[in-house]
């Protein structure tokens, strides 16, 4: 989901505080989840290593603490981490990926990479060819694509690959766009596909969908079935998605079945707070932008997450949630204007203690 910033010019708000090449080696003596931990307990933590380059401590029950080892002894059992192709200040590129990869798996992690195929965000509204691969031609495209798949495997070995982040419409745009190049797309899906079961044949693989809604997730996910992949992912985020936490349910259900794959909520958040912590504007300021029976507390907050998880659970196609922005807090300063769009959702209150909506990853 592309997070846009959007400013508050000159307007200042009152900060309130408020609470390998292997196929399948991912390290030896390095402790796992169990085997049979199959429900996918995660959260996605790709700004960290940009936020621990300039200092920004993390703190549970009023003492520092890892973010890592908070999210694990929490009841995390993955880490999603974004990466992008060649981006411009090489923030959630290879080699900064690679590294929070092995410092995850160190910690007891599985690794859930979220593919964009571009050198930044990439979303419904977004799909940007890299830079690098912009005058290509279509089969040098998915020569590119194989080989860049090729690579991430090698180079970090993802225990899930998501190929694509909310490709709605396609990826790669133009040649890849959904609607106006339906073949092309489905082309260079099922070669990084392809580029995945060769060389990593125990990597999950997911196709990922923002929405929940029930005529465009069955119209997408019936382009993708000549597709080899094991998981559907989906977006849900109120504001975006609806506030009927039973079509979350109902969907899960639904794609389950006819498309006969695991269903993951891919992407979640939910705010305990409308404050600020910078001069950013923030994604959710209002009670208009969230559901009624929870408010925007850190119990709400909590309540919300336990309940999108109840949902999977409930369906015997519901394989497990990811919450997204959970580390973005504003690590730039309470007077930035570049900050977090994102820090009343984060997992973590104004002053870095975690919340108690950890809990909700409770195995």
């Amino acid at each position: 989901m592309k997070k846009h910033i959007k400013f508050l010019g000159l307007l200042a708000i009152a900060a309130v505080q408020f609470a390998c090449s292997g196929d399948d080696d991912k390290g030896t003596n390095v402790p796992q989840p169990p085997a049979d931990d199959t429900f996918i307990r995660a959260s996605d933590i790709s700004y960290l290593p940009e936020m621990e380059s300039v200092g920004t401590k993390f703190y549970n029950n009023g003492k520092e603490e890892n973010m890592l080892t908070t999210l694990k002894n929490a009841g995390c059992n993955a880490v999603r981490i974004r990466l992008w192709k060649n981006p411009a200040n090489g923030r959630s590129g290879m080699a900064e990926v690679k590294a929070l990869a092995e410092k995850s798996r160190k910690a007891g992690l599985r690794v859930w990479l979220t593919v964009h195929y571009s050198d930044h965000w990439a979303d419904p509204g977004a799909q940007t060819t890299p830079e690098e691969w912009k005058n290509l031609s279509f089969d040098q495209l998915k020569t590119a694509v194989t080989t860049y798949t090729e690579t991430i495997i090698k180079e970090i070995n993802p225990d899930i690959i998501q190929i694509g982040n909310e490709i709605n419409s396609g990826l790669l745009w133009p040649k890849g766009h959904l609607i106006d190049n339906e073949q092309q797309c489905i082309s260079l899906l099922s070669a990084a596909s392809k580029a995945v079961r060769a060389k990593a044949p125990k990597t999950k693989i997911m196709i990922h969908y923002a929405g929940i809604n029930g005529g465009g997730t069955d119209w997408f996910f019936n382009k993708m079935k000549t597709i080899d992949y094991d998981y559907i992912g989906l977006s849900y985020y109120p504001i975006h998605h609806g506030k009927d936490l039973t079509e979350v349910a109902s969907t899960i259900d639904a794609l389950g079945e006819k498309y006969g794959k695991k269903v993951v909520i891919a992407e979640t958040s939910y705010p305990f707070t409308f404050l600020y912590n910078d001069f950013t504007n923030n994604i959710i300021g209002n009670n208009t932008q969230i559901i009624p029976e929870f408010p925007a507390t850190p119990a709400g907050q909590k309540a919300f997450v336990l309940a999108v998880r109840a949902s999977v659970e409930a369906s015997a196609h519901g394989q497990g949630f990811a919450y997204w922005g959970g580390e973005w807090v504003a690590f730039r300063g309470k007077q930035s204007a570049f900050g977090s769009t994102y820090e009343n959702q984060a997992l973590y209150s104004f002053d870095n203690n975690a919340l108690s909506v950890m809990q909700a990853f409770a195995k």
